[in-house]
C-alpha cells in the first residue's frame, strides 16, 4: 500500500512539473552562469567607481585578474535560488494551465505566467540577493551560509528580502510576457511540428523569440534590482527603490537603466529556450 502511495506520488503531474523544471533550471543555469556573472559586474561598476565598459572587456578582465573559474562565482547561490524557484514557477504554471481546461488566450497566458513568477520570485528572494552579492565581487563571502549568517547579522531580516520589489516588477513582467509570446507562438505552430521530430527544435524557437522580446522590456527593472542590492551598506546610501533609481539616472540618464543589457539578453533567452525545451522533453518522457 505504501508503494502504491509512493508510485502514485512519482506520477503526480505537479511532482512532476516541479522535478522537470528543476531539472531544466539546473542545466540552463550552470550553462549560462558566466553571462549573468559579467551582467552584474557591468552594473556593479559604478559603485566601484569606473565607467561601465563592454562585455567582452569584463569578461576578459575576470579571466585575466581572477581566474576562468571565477566567472562561475555564485553559481551555488543561483542553484540554491533556481532549484526550488523554477520548480515552483513549473509547478504553478501547471496548476493555472490546468484550471482552465483549455488552451490559455494571450490575456490569461499573461496573468498565469505573472502569477507563477511572483510566487517563485517572493519565495526565493534570499538567494536572489546572496547570489547578486556574490556575483559583483564587492562582497567577500566564503559561502552560502555564511553570507545568510552575515546578512541576517549585520542587516536583520530585511537584508535578505533586499530587493524584493524591483525583483518581482522585473520577474513578474518577464514571466507575463514571457509565456504569453511562448504560449501563442507555440499554440500557432500545426500539432505536427510541435509534436513531431522538430518538436523540441520548435520549442527551443518559440522560447527564443518570447525570451528576446522579454528581457528587453524587463532590462531597467533588473538594473533598479541589482544597484538596491549591492548598495544596502553603502555609505548613504538608503537600499530604497527611489533612491536607487535616482542615483542611476543621475550616474549615466536614460542608457545606465540598460548597462549588462547584451549579456542579460543572451543568458535570459537561451536559458528560458533551453529551459522550456528540457522541461517539454522531461514532462512527455517520463
Amino acid at each position: 500500500m505504501a508503494s502504491g502511495r509512493r508510485e502514485k506520488a512519482v506520477m503526480s503531474p505537479l511532482l512532476k512539473s516541479f522535478l522537470a523544471g528543476s531539472f531544466s533550471g539546473s542545466c540552463s543555469t550552470v550553462l549560462f552562469q558566466p553571462l549573468d556573472l559579467v551582467k552584474t559586474r557591468l552594473q556593479a561598476s559604478v559603485l566601484r567607481g569606473n565607467s561601465p565598459s563592454g562585455m567582452a572587456t569584463v569578461l576578459w578582465s575576470v579571466i585575466k585578474d581572477e581566474s576562468p573559474r571565477a566567472l562561475w562565482k555564485g553559481v551555488v547561490p543561483s542553484l540554491t535560488r533556481v532549484v526550488p524557484g523554477v520548480g515552483l514557477h513549473f509547478s504553478a504554471l501547471h496548476l493555472l494551465r490546468s484550471a482552465l481546461n483549455h488552451p490559455p488566450s494571450a490575456t490569461e497566458a499573461l496573468l498565469i505566467g505573472g502569477s507563477a513568477r511572483a510566487l517563485a520570485g517572493a519565495a526565493t528572494i534570499p538567494a536572489t540577493v546572496i547570489k547578486t552579492r556574490c556575483e559583483s565581487g564587492i562582497y567577500d563571502y566564503r559561502g552560502v551560509a555564511q553570507a545568510l549568517q552575515l546578512i541576517y547579522r549585520t542587516e536583520g531580516h530585511r537584508g535578505l528580502t533586499r530587493g524584493l520589489l524591483p525583483t518581482l516588477l522585473r520577474d513578474v513582467p518577464f514571466s507575463s510576457f514571457y509565456f504569453m509570446f511562448y504560449s501563442q507562438a507555440r499554440g500557432a505552430l500545426p500539432t505536427e511540428v510541435t509534436s513531431g521530430q522538430w518538436g523540441d527544435l520548435a520549442t527551443f524557437c518559440c522560447g527564443l523569440v518570447s525570451g528576446l522580446g522579454a528581457s528587453v522590456v524587463t532590462q531597467p527593472a533588473d538594473v533598479v534590482k541589482t544597484r538596491v542590492q549591492l548598495t544596502a551598506l553603502a555609505a548613504g546610501g538608503s537600499g530604497s527603490l527611489t533612491n536607487a533609481i535616482g542615483l542611476i539616472y543621475q550616474e549615466g540618464g536614460s542608457r545606465a537603466f540598460f548597462y549588462g543589457l547584451a549579456p542579460r539578453v543572451l543568458r535570459r533567452t537561451f536559458m528560458a529556450a533551453m529551459a522550456w525545451t528540457v522541461y517539454e522533453r522531461v514532462s512527455k518522457t517520463f
